[in-house]
């Protein structure tokens, strides 16, 4: 039924006038997961000896509790689970510790080959919220500033500019020289990403990869996209390019 629905979004989709595709970056060009796992490594071997624990034991128990469903605080759990208190400077320091590390990541081909095929007809933006160090870093890691023309870190212009305000959309379409009207916004979740950018006039497409953070969220029609696709090579079809 799923793949039913799809078919029947896509088919409605209109790319007419099209000229820029904008993109999310975590859980949409690559699996988030693998930035936390690569963080709790890091903090894990920086600071296991400081707070009093093994560090491979610390990052094995942060990683399954964050596939478990943990959020928010994971590293004050993981201490009191491997018998260690979770004092709030350790926790502080394991916090420091992931957010300025310099993540192990690679783009998937998938998206290499994505990004590829659309810049010879669009002309590609990445917009996207979080800390900007921290969203620097990962652009950096993973070689996606070579791939598209702009990168707009919303949090350049503070916290009140992360989707869904407009301000990161308005610079990158800025900085493309288009109107919105033009301009395709792709992403994950629709708790944020899309009421936003359809606002301003903005087409929108959801990648809903099964298993990412955001998959099974389902909410309005104000918040969902006008199209989804099941990956991100589904883009290709939806925009009918080869």
């Amino acid at each position: 039924m799923a793949g039913v629905r799809e078919t029947a979004v896509a088919a409605r989709f209109d790319a007419t006038g099209l000229r820029a595709v904008l993109f999310d970056l975590d859980d949409t060009l690559y699996p988030e997961r693998a930035f936390v796992v690569s963080g709790f490594r890091a903090a894990a071997q920086r600071c296991a000896a400081i707070v009093g624990v093994d560090a491979a034991a610390l990052e094995e128990t942060c990683v399954r509790l964050f596939d478990a469903g943990r959020r928010g605080d994971i590293f004050d759990t993981a201490l009191r689970a491997l018998g260690v208190p979770a004092a709030p400077a350790h926790v502080a320091l394991l916090v420091e510790a992931y957010r300025t590390h310099d993540p192990d990541l690679r783009l998937p081909e998938e998206t290499v080959a994505v990004l590829a095929a659309l810049r010879r007809r669009y002309r590609l933006g990445i917009v996207t919220d979080g800390y900007a160090a921290v969203q620097r870093r990962k652009i950096a890691a993973l070689g996606l500033a070579q791939l598209v023309d702009v990168v707009v870190y919303t949090d350049d212009w503070g916290r009140t500019a992360w989707k869904p305000a407009p301000v990161g959309y308005l610079a990158a379409l800025e900085r493309l020289a288009v109107v919105p009207a033009q301009a395709l916004y792709v992403a994950d979740n629709p708790a944020k990403d899309f009421i936003g950018a359809r606002a301003l006039g903005l087409r929108t497409v959801r990648v809903r990869v099964a298993g990412r953070e955001h998959a099974h969220i389902r909410l309005d029609a104000a918040h969902e996209a006008d199209a989804e696709v099941p990956a991100l090579a589904g883009l290709l079809d939806l925009l009918a390019l080869e």
